[in-house]
């Protein structure tokens, strides 16, 4: 089944030409299914390449998958236009009284400021709260994941000696619980951030699971029993590019970056990076849309469970 987008968003030509199945809403209301309604914070300034990364993986799914996208209002985003944000976004004063299959709340690039000095923390905090009554499944990543153990358990990140980029392999700490079925025992992802945090915080949190880790990049996927709050510490939706974006950008802005780890071969730029991640992306996502969204959100969202109350449907 395909994915739901406007067939003016910029990701809709994008992925048609990649030839994924997208449909606009016109054509998908003139079916008898109801969609999974998924919310989208983007938080990232380069939110065309975000919504194209996020829809590409959200449709890799025989579900089918309607997306809001959501910005924040106290927040001017300056690397996208006015015209673009009109177009396709929402507010949350437009949202809050609605409810959402899933959400998903990007990265963003203030990890090194303390939370409260985001000055658009107060209305995240609106956000997390509201996920907890409103959104079936919410799924945090990088930044997104770190503010989220932060507002809901207490657990704080903390600065790296040095900013955590590259490629790393993860192991699989959990392979009975549904979100890592079908992975591999190990398995690579990207990460991208100059905080983390720490194993032992996440360890000693009653009210998480850790699905997977890395040795060298710390805990990668961690859950509440439920499934209904989901926590990604790295960028799994980044292209085969981003990462090599990101740092001949730094490069040309003399900025200190070290070459991404296990991302070029013999760790030399002038060299085609490896992919070594599109499955296990593709897979996480088709793994949380089929087990943590579809299979037990409600047909009818009015009758939407509280996080606390279906602490009781618990996964392995």
């Amino acid at each position: 089944m395909p994915l739901i987008i406007p067939k003016t968003l910029p990701a809709y030509k994008a992925l048609g030409a990649e030839n994924v199945f997208v449909m606009h809403k016109e054509r998908a209301e003139n079916q008898h299914i109801r969609p999974l309604r998924i919310l989208v914070l983007n938080l990232m300034p380069t939110k065309i390449v975000t919504e194209t990364q996020l829809a590409r993986l959200l449709a890799n799914s025989p579900l089918q998958v309607q997306l809001t996208f959501l910005q924040t209002a106290s927040h001017a985003a300056s690397h996208v236009s006015a015209q673009h944000l009109d177009a396709f976004y929402t507010t949350f004063d437009e949202v809050k009284n609605q409810r959402y299959d899933g959400m998903i709340i990007t990265g963003a690039p203030v990890e090194t400021m303390p939370f409260e000095e985001v000055d658009y923390w107060d209305e995240l905090c609106r956000i997390l709260e509201f996920s907890k009554t409103n959104v079936y499944s919410t799924l945090h990543v990088c930044w997104g994941a770190q503010a989220a153990l932060y507002y809901h358990f207490g657990i704080r990140k903390e600065l790296l000696d040095q900013k955590m980029f590259g490629v790393f392999l993860h192991k699989v700490t959990r392979p009975a619980n549904p979100l890592v079925r079908g992975f591999d025992e190990v398995f690579y992802a990207p990460h991208s951030r100059h905080t983390g945090i720490r194993r032992e915080d996440v360890l000693a949190c009653p009210e998480l699971r850790l699905l997977a880790d890395s040795e060298e990049a710390g805990p990668y996927l961690m859950s509440t029993e439920s499934g209904r709050q989901i926590f990604v510490a790295g960028h799994p939706e980044y292209d085969k590019y981003t990462l090599d974006s990101e740092y001949r950008r730094d490069v040309d802005k003399g900025l200190p970056i070290a070459v991404p780890k296990n991302y070029y071969p013999d760790d030399d730029p002038a060299k085609e990076p490896l992919f070594r991640w599109r499955a296990h992306a593709h897979l996480l996502y088709s793994n949380w849309l089929n087990y943590y969204v579809y299979q037990n959100t409600p047909y009818d969202l009015d009758l939407l469970e509280t996080v606390e109350e279906s602490e009781k449907h618990i996964y392995p």
